[in-house]
């Protein structure tokens, strides 16, 4: 069986003595959809960015490629992708701009326009970050977190908030990422888009 492409082994996280993450532990498949599912104050964004490597870890390991992400933190960045909960970006910035600064950080070359076209927006290819709705930023967002071509996408939360139809076009955009081999790690709180979107979940 191949090697998993994420894992994470007892994880552990706490602040002065509140434990809020306690030894988690799951191994995700290259190209799967694979969800972390629970009520607010879980502790789910906390252990997805114990993985990212935004989060220092108290104890455990996790490893992303094969690779600790405690150590290779620099090549980690590389091999993923991070749609966070509340995105945001600079004022006056025309969306075409946001995903061409994202791929100049990454050191490649992009084609914006197909890539906002991909996530539905290209018609707002010259529109301003603070004139999009929420739907559209959290696509925007997306966007971003696909310019280097990551194995694994982690997003989190990516439809608290949205409207139906917001959300819809979130789902088909994740399975359009799952199409492209692309490894995506969500968490959320709605069991419908668990079940709609996910190969499998964590609880």
């Amino acid at each position: 069986m191949a090697k998993p492409i994420v894992e994470a082994r007892k994880l552990v996280k706490k602040y002065d003595s509140i434990c809020v993450v306690d030894g988690v532990s799951f191994s995700i498949h290259q190209g799967e959809v694979f969800g972390i599912l629970g009520p607010n104050g879980a502790g789910k964004t906390t252990t997805l960015e114990m993985i990212e490597g935004l989060r220092s870890i108290d104890d455990g390991t996790a490893l992303i490629d094969g690779n600790d992400v405690a150590k290779n933190q620099t090549s980690i960045r590389y091999k993923i992708g991070v749609q966070p909960q509340s995105p945001a970006f600079q004022d006056k910035t025309k969306t075409y701009e946001v995903l061409e600064l994202f791929a100049a950080a990454y050191g490649v070359k992009i084609n914006a326009y197909e890539l906002l076209d991909k996530v539905k927006l290209a018609d707002k290819a010259k529109t301003y970050t603070e004139q999009l709705s929420g739907g559209q930023l959290q696509r925007l967002s997306i966007a971003a977190a696909l310019v280097h071509s990551p194995k694994v996408l982690f997003m989190d939360e990516p439809t608290t908030g949205l409207d139906p139809q917001a959300r819809r076009n979130i789902w088909e955009l994740v399975q359009s990422v799952k199409k492209q081999g692309i490894t995506v790690v969500l968490t959320t709180h709605y069991m419908e888009e668990a079940e709609l979107l996910c190969d499998r979940v964590a609880i």
